[in-house]
């Protein structure tokens, strides 16, 4: 055997083991990665979208149309994910001089989710400041929305009239609402930025006092699987035992060629009553 054909017959098992090692490293770097998305029940309904409504409309019941139908799509959500948007509807009150409106969904006949209150009054200089407040188990604590300006709402707020009542319900909905499956999260979110919420800011903190009036105050439902940024005990209780099919988690690069996988949750109708429509506010400021 030539000096050539000998020192190549040594290099070649060398080579071919550097190589094999080489590609075996890249390949255990590879199966490290795990990705997750995850999207939460807030995702699904944009309150600086429905603050800035609040200039363009002239009274809760289109308030209540506009969030439910309509385009760009406002209501996205999904709470018991049963592939159905769900129907928001609007509750009024009014406490001194502020004006309410309380946004709820039901999953159930008599089981009520608020999503948000929408209070309204008048600053010293008489022109509207409208805060909407996230509810803290949907949004987390401390999500305000706010907008100062005229309104096309002020004659109906401050002038006498009965408070509205959302005359739809569980599986009871106008024909304006057809209930479809909940566009993607970045579909839904694209589909927004062609509304005009540049006046309306995001605050952590209130810029006038709550009336804590709103009906809805403390209702919760225990039959929501989206996840939420801030649960009740019995929330996160039923969430456990029925994990939202949100949560996707998934790699690649394993040996086997399919993606490994490591589970990952992240916990972050009616009618208008008879004693309701004797009531009447308004006037005042």
């Amino acid at each position: 055997m030539s000096l050539s054909k000998t020192i190549l017959a040594l290099i070649l098992p060398v080579f071919a083991l550097a190589t094999l090692s080489c590609k075996k490293s890249n390949r255990t770097i590879q199966q490290n990665v795990n990705m997750t998305v995850t999207s939460e029940a807030a995702d699904g309904l944009d309150l600086k979208a429905v603050t800035a409504l609040l200039k363009d409309i002239k009274t809760p019941e289109e308030l209540e149309k506009r969030i439910n139908s309509g385009s760009p799509r406002i209501c996205n959500l999904d709470l018991n994910e049963d592939n159905k948007i769900d129907y928001v509807q609007v509750e009024e009150y009014s406490k001194d001089s502020v004006r309410g409106f309380s946004l709820f969904t039901e999953l159930d006949k008599g089981d009520r989710q608020e999503l948000a209150t929408i209070e309204i009054t008048k600053d010293a200089d008489g022109k509207s400041q409208i805060q909407t407040h996230g509810n803290s188990h949907v949004y987390g604590h401390n999500y305000y929305h706010y907008y100062r300006g005229p309104t096309l709402l002020d004659y109906y707020l401050w002038t006498s009239h009965r408070p509205y009542y959302s005359s739809w319900g569980y599986n009871r909905y106008p024909s304006h609402f057809s209930s479809p499956p909940p566009l993607p999260r970045n579909s839904y979110q694209s589909g927004l930025k062609s509304m005009d919420t540049a006046s309306v800011s995001q605050s952590k903190v209130p810029k006038f006092a709550s009336s804590n009036a709103s009906p809805n105050k403390g209702k919760f439902s225990n039959k929501v699987k989206a996840p939420l940024r801030a649960p009740t005990t019995s929330q996160r209780s039923f969430q456990k035992r029925n994990p939202s099919r949100s949560v996707r988690s998934g790699g690649f690069g394993s040996r086997s060629g399919s993606s490994s996988s490591r589970p990952s949750y992240r916990s972050s109708g009616s009618v208008r009553s008879s004693s309701r429509s004797g009531s009447s506010f308004g006037g005042g400021k």
